[in-house]
């Protein structure tokens, strides 16, 4: 058993919660308090009702998420809503959410933790916002058709399907950029060929990201949002369990996307 409060503490501090700029509809930080103590951190991507009635069957008393209850700002709390926070309320669940912060953080973030998956080094940083690099770059030496097949395979583990632009045969990736979630976007892909990229790795992306980067020689791999937001909020899980000698436990909830 661990308190709440320390646990929120220590979360506050290692991810820069007050610190680092975000939407503000991500409401990062303490979401919904318990009763004060902790036995059971369920990490999971977004907090849908299919994933908090997930967490509540497995007994879990801290819902750590990336995507968190307000994402669209204020709203009546009616209906799915209303459904949710009624739950999280009457299993004494207690949530926490951490979007940008986690998606940058050096250890535990999504983008560092992505390029291990694939085989990659982060070298540098990628995808600026207000001043802050979300995501991460560096350089490779590999055929792109291998990175992409390795693409495939960790996209298919969360019940994604990685969708890669076209890209001449024996071309080889050298200099790439990482950014989880929605990170194809105009300014990713500008600021992609201002560096130099021949390579972008994304969650997901409009489709004229795929039209902007044929025309200028850059070749994009979506593996889907989900899936490339996934290792945060496991690794955080996993150290909160190791830190506080608490229970984790992943919440698979994918929304095919």
């Amino acid at each position: 058993m661990a308190s709440l409060s320390a646990i929120v503490e220590f979360l506050d501090a290692e991810l820069r919660t007050r610190e680092v700029p975000d939407y503000a509809g991500a409401l990062n930080g303490l979401q919904v308090q318990n009763s004060g103590t902790v036995t059971h951190v369920g990490a999971a991507v977004d907090c849908s009702t299919r994933a908090v009635r997930a967490a509540a069957q497995l007994g879990v008393d801290l819902l750590l998420v990336h995507h968190g209850m307000f994402w669209g700002g204020a709203t009546a709390i009616v209906g799915a809503a209303y459904d949710r926070t009624r739950l999280v309320i009457e299993k004494d669940m207690a949530v926490y959410s951490s979007h940008i912060p986690l998606d940058l953080h050096p250890a535990w973030g999504n983008n560092v933790l992505l390029a291990q998956e694939l085989g990659l080094k982060p070298t540098g940083g990628f995808a600026m916002m207000r001043g802050v690099a979300v995501g991460v770059s560096g350089e490779a030496d590999l055929p792109t058709s291998e990175l992409r097949d390795r693409a495939m395979k960790f996209s298919a583990r969360f019940s994604g399907t990685a969708v890669c632009t076209p890209f001449p045969e024996g071309q080889r990736t050298r200099r790439w950029g990482m950014c989880s979630g929605a990170g194809a976007s105009s300014e990713t892909l500008t600021e992609a060929m201002d560096l130099g990229l021949d390579t972008l790795i994304v969650g997901e992306g409009p489709h004229h990201t795929a039209v902007q980067a044929a025309d200028n020689g850059l070749t994009i791999i979506y593996l889907g949002h989900y899936a490339t937001e996934t290792l945060g909020v496991v690794a955080l899980g996993a150290e909160l369990a190791r830190r506080f000698g608490i229970q984790s436990s992943f919440i698979e909830a994918p929304t095919g996307l």
